[in-house]
């Protein structure tokens, strides 16, 4: 067997490692060196044991029960940018998104400034057709790398998957390593970062910053806005314990320092239920709910 050359930790807290700094433990978390060496690790588990693969821990909401199982972060050893020539990059999983977007920017590379917005890594990112400022992330992409369970490397094109507004279908138990965009060569690289310097600051302006959050919870509904149906019901500002519906911006729910994840999956739980009973909408979670209630190590 491959000795493993990357960083395994167990009984990890997890709230240091997602964005909403809520979360239980994880029996392992393991941050592979390169691309073999994931390889190498997912080889030497069990194909039963459970995974979970967390980028920067935005748009994830993990319980305060834990998680029983290893935790795999890409951010480490999996974090290149390759020019590829012809406006075409290669990108690895655990890229963060808004490296990306000022890497295109100094570059002259134009159609990535919107990926500045993302809050997570680009295999989030691919994982859910992430975007923002009405750019997605699938547009872009030319090719994507995945491993399986079993630590088999292999390449996929997008017609492989079921595209859709922040959902994405593909195949089980595979996960994205990394992924080959093709962007408009020829930008001026001070005009591309004055614009992306234009767009986050117009998401200060709207969104809660410097403030622990997981990003937006829930999907815009067709023809409607998520922020815009918490409100109307009379839901913003609304805390349940630590927790709170942003005053800024009712589709973001703020940790104000104190809240577990009970707390904000209880607000999730509250939104829905109140846009469902005035509006007979069913509104969506974006962010994923992970892990048990009650585990303990």
């Amino acid at each position: 067997m491959t000795a493993l050359r990357g960083r395994l930790q167990r009984n990890v807290s997890l709230d240091r490692l997602t964005s909403w700094r809520v979360g239980g433990l994880a029996e392992r978390v393991y941050e592979p060196a390169d691309v073999d060496d994931l390889s190498a690790f997912l080889m030497s588990t069990e194909a039963v044991d459970p995974l979970l693969w967390l980028g920067l821990g935005s748009n994830v909401l993990i319980r305060d029960g834990g998680f029983h199982g290893s935790v795999i972060r890409l951010h480490r050893g999996l974090a290149n940018i390759v020019d590829l020539g012809n406006g075409r990059i290669r990108v690895d999983a655990g890229v963060p998104c808004a490296r990306v977007a000022k890497w295109c920017g100094q570059q002259g590379l134009i159609g990535a400034e919107f990926m500045a917005g993302i809050p997570g890594t680009v295999g989030g990112a691919l994982a859910m057709n992430a975007g923002a400022w009405g750019g997605e992330t699938w547009p872009l992409v030319e090719s994507v790398e995945v491993m399986n369970r079993g630590g088999q490397r292999q390449e996929r094109l997008p017609q492989d998957y079921q595209v859709g507004y922040r959902e994405v279908t593909g195949y089980d138990n595979e996960w994205f390593t990394a992924a080959t965009l093709r962007l408009t060569p020829g930008g001026d690289p001070d005009a591309l970062q004055a614009k992306v310097r234009g767009l986050l600051a117009e998401r200060a302006e709207r969104q809660p910053t410097g403030i622990a959050s997981g990003g937006s919870v829930f999907r815009n509904p067709p023809g409607d806005y998520a922020a815009r149906l918490i409100e109307a019901v009379g839901l913003k500002g609304t805390a349940r314990g630590g927790a709170r519906i942003s005053e800024k911006h009712a589709n973001f729910i703020v940790n104000e320092g104190q809240a577990s994840a009970a707390d904000i999956e209880a607000l999730i739980a509250l939104a829905k239920q109140a846009v469902k009973a005035q509006f007979d909408i069913e509104l969506e979670p974006e962010v994923r709910i992970i892990g048990e209630v009650g585990y303990v190590h």
